[in-house]
């Protein structure tokens, strides 16, 4: 690497916290509850007709806010954006002083990753979005967890270098990673955080992490980060389903082992409220994977559909929703045994009920009827 330090002259740090708050969220009454300046999500590079949004994400404004950093609160203007699939994320965009070493933002990036400061901001703004858009919300919930993102975005480095030249002259792993030891990095690290690189112009670059991103843009354009926002809200959608399947089938085995030796299975089935639940969640989830697998499609093979589909394996979405998927399948299985269950048990009942019945009609004809 040169020894001349890249100096920041225009740059910030987008850092999204992604909640689900919500089975949907219809997003134009939300547009109509919050405000007027409330706007969807467009892409606006070139080709970009070419990923289609059926629903687009809505985000407004929130002001600003102060962010206590260990070098003293910083100002940072925040942005909520919602997804129909119930999902919201709180963006704050942490500035950075022009005249930065590139290298420095390695500390600035490594505190912002796991701040507790931006943590209980990010909570506290989701509760006063929550109330804002309560109208529009449907069977409204805010799970514990959340999905987490870095955006490391550089509109104009002194010198202007090419893509080329910053890939030479930068420690992009360590910035992405937030390394602040000293110790270097091996070349495997290096090449397997830095692997997914891409540049439409000799200018540009992005270089996309599981968990962060750097993004050399001198457009401004914000195309690149919207569409990582995206993937990272379908992850985060997976993983509450996930959780949710895990919770549903946790419920099922403590139930069927708790009814197992009921006596009043002879009469009615135990089953059949856990067969209808079991139905109702199947249902559900059926319309949560469609609704989150349609809130990107591509339909084009170019430059953003390249770096959204980078992100989505970075990622590991595909293993998500694998782990979705087989539980689904499971649960479809599951259904179709409590269902048995439940038909037997009414097949067994009425057969009974035939049988006492044809007893009595035995009995009314053989024994002698008292006047």
């Amino acid at each position: 690497m040169a020894d001349a330090p890249l100096i920041l002259e225009k740059a910030h740090v987008l850092c999204y916290r992604t909640f689900d708050i919500a089975e949907e969220i219809n997003l134009e009454l939300a547009r109509r509850v919050v405000s007027a300046d409330a706007r969807r999500l467009k892409l606006g590079r070139d080709n970009s007709q070419y990923l289609q949004l059926p629903n687009p994400p809505l985000a407004f404004e929130l002001g600003r806010r102060a962010l206590a950093l260990r070098g003293g609160p910083v100002t940072v203007d925040v942005t909520a954006r919602l997804f129909d699939h119930g999902a919201a994320s709180i963006i704050l965009r942490v500035p950075v002083t022009p005249g930065t070493r590139l290298d420095a933002l390695t500390a600035l990036a490594d505190e912002l990753y796991d701040s507790v400061a931006l943590e209980e901001l990010a909570l506290e703004l989701i509760e006063s979005v929550r109330q804002t858009i309560a109208p529009a919300i449907l069977l409204p919930h805010l799970w514990d967890q959340n999905e987490s993102y870095t955006v490391l975005f550089v509109e104009r480095l002194q010198g202007n270098p090419s893509a080329e030249e910053l890939v030479a002259r930068a420690d992009l792993a360590r910035l992405l990673l937030g390394e602040v030891g000293n110790r270097p990095l091996s070349t495997r690290e290096r090449e397997s955080v830095t692997q997914a690189r891409f540049s439409y112009t000799v200018d540009d670059l992005v270089v996309v992490d599981w968990n962060s991103a750097f993004v050399y843009e001198p457009s401004g354009s914000n195309d690149i980060p919207d569409l990582l926002e995206v993937a990272n809200a379908q992850l985060l959608e997976f993983r509450y389903y996930d959780h949710l399947l895990d919770a549903h089938m946790g419920r099922i085995h403590d139930q069927v082992q708790a009814r197992r030796n009921d006596w009043r299975a002879l009469l009615r089935s135990p089953y059949r409220g856990l067969a209808r639940e079991t139905l109702t969640t199947l249902v559900d989830l059926n319309e949560f994977v469609e609704r989150v697998e349609n809130s990107l499609k591509i339909i084009g093979d170019f430059y953003l559909a390249k770096v959204y589909e980078a992100a989505i394996r970075r990622m590991r979405i595909p293993a998500w929703q694998a782990s979705v998927t087989r539980k689904q399948q499971l649960l479809t299985q599951t259904y179709s045994l409590l269902k048995g269950e439940v038909d037997t048990a009414r097949s067994l009942t009425l057969e009974l009920m035939i049988v006492v019945l044809i007893i009595l009609e035995v009995l009314f004809v053989v024994l002698p009827v008292k006047h």
